[in-house]
Order: structure tokens, then sequence, then C-alpha cells
């Protein structure tokens, strides 16, 4: 009996050495193989990512992104202007021989101050917004005063904010924008 049970106990630990060795690899695998996976998932992620804001990027065809001061006469000081140019395949010009007519779309930037002073939501901030000269969706008589000007000039625009406009520092007071136009859409 006795070489039977020392035969019975050499194979019950072999099995759990078997077992054991298992149990490490396995282990030795999750623990390098699950932050593998994710690394490996990370990086498809940002790989995808990239293409498709690259892709996006190439589509917009150099248009700038919207600002978010809106100096047209309703209330809310924070909308933003008429990007309609970019759904309708139009092509985006800094070619300064353009005139700024009304009916085009065009972008530009500004800065906005009242005795001399900026305002809060006055100023693209470099980012540049889209306006439809004639559209009526900024103060009375800003867009007026861009038509005639080109790609890359700086006009001086003179408006009155109406008595009613919704924001208490603005409601009636004299402004000046210093506007850059940086192109028209064709």
């Amino acid at each position: 009996m006795k070489k039977e049970n020392r035969k019975m106990a050499q194979q019950r630990r072999a099995e759990e050495r078997r077992k054991n060795e298992f149990r490490k690899k396995l282990s030795k695998t999750l623990v390098i193989g699950i932050p593998s996976l994710a690394v490996l998932a990370l990086v498809i992620v940002l790989i995808v990512d990239g293409v498709k804001n690259s892709t996006d990027d190439s589509q917009t065809d150099n248009t700038n992104t919207e600002a978010s001061a809106d100096t047209g006469s309703s209330s809310d000081t924070s909308g933003s202007a008429d990007s309609a140019s970019q759904d309708t395949g139009t092509s985006y010009s800094t070619d300064t021989s353009l005139t700024v007519e009304n009916g085009d779309t065009v972008n530009i930037d500004y800065v906005g101050s009242i005795d001399g002073v900026e305002f809060n939501g006055g100023n693209t901030q470099g980012m540049g917004t889209d306006l439809m000269i004639g559209s009526g969706s900024y103060i009375d008589d800003f867009e007026e005063q861009l038509i005639g000007a080109h790609p890359g000039d700086q006009v001086d625009v003179y408006v009155t904010f109406p008595e009613d406009y919704g924001v208490e520092d603005l409601n009636g007071k004299e402004a000046l924008f210093q506007v850059t136009v940086n192109g028209i859409y064709e």
C-alpha cells in the first residue's frame, strides 16, 4: 500500500505543480496582456480620431470657427453669425482685389469697445466669424459699413446698441468695432 500511496501522492504533487505553473503563466499573461490591449486600443482611438479630424479640417476649406460673441440685435449675446456659406460649397478667398458687396458672406474678426474700453462678448478673439452682408443678423448699420472693403482691410464700424438690446451695460450705448475682413466666400 505504501507504494500506491506514494505514487498517488507524486501524481497529486505533479498535478498541483502543473496547476501552479498554469496559474503563474496566466497571471503573467494577464498582467502584461491587459495593459498592452488597453494601450493598443488607445492608440487605435487616437489614430482614428486624428484621421477624422484631418478629414474634417480639409473639408472646411480653411474656414475659421464661429466666435462666441454676437453683435446682432437680439438679446442673446452668446450667439454667432450666419455660417450658411460652409454648406453651399462656396470657396473662401483672401484675394485683396475682391470687394465686399451686399449678399456676400465674409469672415471677419472684430474687437468692440465703448468709450475706448472693450466690453464682454464684443471680441472674436482672433477666431473669426462668418457674416452674410445684408442678413440683418448684426446691429443696424454694422454690415453696411463693411460694403466696399477688401480682404485684409481693417474697418472702423460705428454702431449704437438698441435701447432694448438686453444687456444693461450696452443698451443705448455707442460702440466702435475695429473689424478685420479676413476673406470672402465666392
